[in-house]
């Protein structure tokens, strides 16, 4: 592979041919041209002529994909992860913009910490990247966080990462503050006490196995907690990666009442089961855990009906060392960003529990409606030229070699899908194309 492309600069005008745009912001779904001037996308009766046509024949043209909850090593954990390489698998995958989590050493709990993160998104690059600040400091739970100089240095939520918050008092204190700049808490919605060591879904395959359980009631006792507390401030709670079948009604009844309740599931959630822990394979423990069919059942559910307004990566890289011990002792996480949009396009829209539309809405204007930015989440001329053009015929295999991402443990190694992204445009800057061998340095 060669990520050494010589940069020459976009052309300022650029003509997307043929395409089937799919716009769910604007409920467009209908073949037609779009074009870019500069950082925008332009309207084509005020475009005389191009300097670049991309011919997407055969292509959906979908907004840029918007991850809620990524994981970057930078700093103090460059192993798993830096700002380069993590970015690189975004663009990749389609995002032209992704949310980064604050668990990073020292945490990004105060201006320099989000304002680094920025800096070092600005030198690679490549896409635009939104840090979360921590809600409170050193992700311990028991000290807010400088939440309002967060905001200032360009927080756009607070979360304590894979931590829950599991002080009542301290998550009620934290929805008013943050309620005040109107950021939604993002939050690992599971008790502690009751995942201590765990493993896997608690159930009948676990005490086979001999592995500990983390059970549903984890979640369930969390989520309904964080809906009472959302109900008695009025702030806003976003729920990352539900994985319990049950809590996807808890959270449809909080809608239902107006409550700020929002939530997002991942495509390991969605595909995956406990029956993956016949391997003993730790590529396949994360938190909160796989579960059973009748959970993702429920969780299809959800999408569909929007009771769950996004899918997320969760991308969490480790390092190929962190992942050769036992079990019990391997760290949590997958890495998602490059094969997340092939994964739902061949597991949800191939079998009909979603259309392009839907899952492309979960994908873009879910997560900027979560985000208060609804400039990143539509092509309406003048809205960020953040493009993705996806190939959704293309057959392709996971090979893990091959990931931008600088850690490897995933869940799908070897899987066959079907629906590739095939280029990527971020601010009018074309940065990504399947046709290349390398990501296209911006000099930004």
């Amino acid at each position: 592979m060669n990520d050494s492309k010589p940069f020459t600069p976009t052309p300022k005008r650029i003509a997307i041919r043929g395409g089937r745009v799919i716009d769910p912001a604007r409920d467009i779904d209908e073949v037609r041209d779009l074009f870019i001037e500069g950082p925008f996308v332009a309207d084509d009766r005020e475009l005389s002529s191009v300097d670049e046509e991309i011919d997407a024949r055969g292509m959906i043209v979908s907004p840029g994909f918007i991850d809620l909850h990524v994981t970057l090593g930078e700093p103090g954990y460059e192993e798993d992860e830096t700002t380069r390489t993590g970015t690189a698998a975004a663009v990749r995958g389609g995002f032209t913009s992704i949310c980064v989590l604050p668990s990073t050493d020292p945490v990004v709990d105060n201006r320099a910490g989000a304002e680094f993160v920025k800096l070092e998104a600005a030198r690679a690059g490549l896409c635009e990247v939104y840090p979360i600040g921590a809600v409170t400091r050193r992700l311990e739970g028991r000290e807010l966080a400088d939440i309002g100089q967060l905001v200032e240095a360009g927080a756009v939520a607070f979360s304590d990462a894979d931590r829950p918050i599991a002080n009542a008092e301290i998550m009620r204190r934290s929805l008013q503050y943050t309620g005040m700049f109107d950021r939604p808490i993002f939050h690992r919605a599971i008790v502690p006490e009751l995942i201590a060591n765990g493993v896997m879904h608690e159930g009948e395959l676990s005490t086979l196995l001999g592995l500990t359980g983390m059970p549903r009631a984890a979640e369930e006792i969390m989520v309904a907690r964080d809906i009472a507390l959302a109900e008695l401030t009025g702030g806003r709670v976003h729920l990352m990666s539900l994985a319990s079948g049950s809590c996807v009604d808890l959270v449809r009844r909080a809608k239902a009442r107006g409550l700020g309740i929002t939530a997002d599931v991942t495509p390991h959630h969605l595909t995956l089961t406990d029956e993956q822990f016949r391997s003993f394979d730790s590529v396949y423990k994360v938190n909160p855990p796989l579960r059973t069919q009748t959970d993702i059942d429920a969780l299809i559910a959800g999408l569909v009906d929007g009771t769950i307004d996004a899918i997320s990566s969760d991308h969490r890289p480790q390092a190929a060392e962190k992942m050769s011990g036992e079990l019990d002792q391997d760290p949590y996480g997958v890495v998602g960003l490059e094969t997340l949009l092939g994964v739902c396009a061949t597991h949800l829209v191939g079998p009909g529990h979603l259309n392009w539309s839907q899952l492309l809405a979960r994908l873009t204007v879910g997560p900027a409606n979560i985000l208060n930015n609804s400039s990143k989440a539509s092509l309406s001329p003048g809205s960020e030229a953040d493009v993705t053009i996806i190939d959704p015929a293309a057959e392709w295999m996971v090979d893990p070699k091959t990931f931008r991402s600088k850690s490897r443990n995933t869940p799908f190694a070897g899987w066959k899908l079907t629906g590739q992204v095939k280029q990527t445009i971020v601010r009018g800057e074309l940065l990504f194309d399947v046709a290349w061998n390398g990501i296209r340095p911006t000099g930004r």
